[in-house]
């Protein structure tokens, strides 16, 4: 019998770093000695200060960047998709067109492209914006263009680099439970950079948090759950409270460590 969809207890690592270091160009060393692996069909959250490297190390995981010491583990890149801070729509395209851009990229037909971009935006709460202008959309509309824009092209792995920080409250928490949604109905495996210890402790299913100068893991807390502990209810519970708390500890020794 297979997993049900969320139980990531027994999952295989699908892609990973090990002893990975970075400096760029300028001579700085973003990250150093970086060991970390993201398990299949689960949420790995990078968690972390302001220059810690988590940008770095996710982007090292999507093989947009090649690292100066250590192996990348990964996935072939056409089985991946990048979701930015910002949503960088083209605001001279309707939103369906900004949707099936990576699929005319890849020389799909415009009509099976056109069907595909409209599949993924229902997916997203969007199926009736397809001939909206990106100026038309609130900041949480946007973000969902850009996230159906990845994953129409149906990816394994989607990394996503604080793609809901400048949002609103409830725009995030609605974002958050989508995210979950489509992980668990694409059996997606997701790595996601965030600041919020509560944002990270509702997605995960394991959080790595980095120190910084230079960036480093400094500690990986596993957090399984049951795939109906979502939405208001767990944001309210108990056991909701308790990793918060656990995972803040972990933050708190970042910051006065060294």
């Amino acid at each position: 019998m297979g997993e049900a969809p969320g139980d990531t207890t027994t999952a295989a690592a699908v892609l990973g770093l090990h002893g990975v270091s970075k400096r760029y160009a300028a001579g700085v060393l973003a990250v150093r000695g970086v060991d970390l692996e993201c398990r299949e069909e689960a949420v790995t959250c990078l968690l972390g200060p302001s220059g810690c490297g988590k940008s770095t190390v996710l982007k090292l995981l999507a093989g947009l960047l090649d690292p100066d010491e250590g192996d990348v583990v990964g996935p072939f890149a056409g089985d991946t998709a990048f979701v930015f801070q910002e949503p960088t729509l083209m605001p001279w395209r309707r939103v369906g067109a900004n949707v099936r851009l990576p699929l005319e990229l890849r020389g799909v037909g415009r009509r099976e492209a056109a069907d595909a971009a409209h599949a993924a935006l229902a997916s997203v709460g969007l199926g009736d914006r397809t001939r909206s202008y990106p100026r038309e959309l609130s900041g949480g509309m946007k973000m969902r263009v850009s996230l159906a824009r990845a994953l129409v092209t149906e990816p394994r792995v989607v990394f996503m680099d604080e793609p809901f920080a400048a949002l609103d409250e409830q725009s995030r928490f609605r974002l958050n439970d989508d995210l979950l949604r489509l992980r668990d109905e694409r059996r997606l495996t997701v790595v996601f950079v965030t600041h919020s210890v509560y944002e990270a402790v509702y997605l995960a299913d394991r959080i790595v948090v980095m120190s910084a100068a230079p960036g480093r893991v400094h500690a990986v807390i596993d957090t399984p759950r049951h795939p109906d502990q979502t939405g208001r209810a767990f944001r309210t519970s108990v056991a909701y409270a308790e990793r918060c708390a656990e995972v803040s500890e972990r933050m708190l020794e970042v910051s006065t460590d060294e």
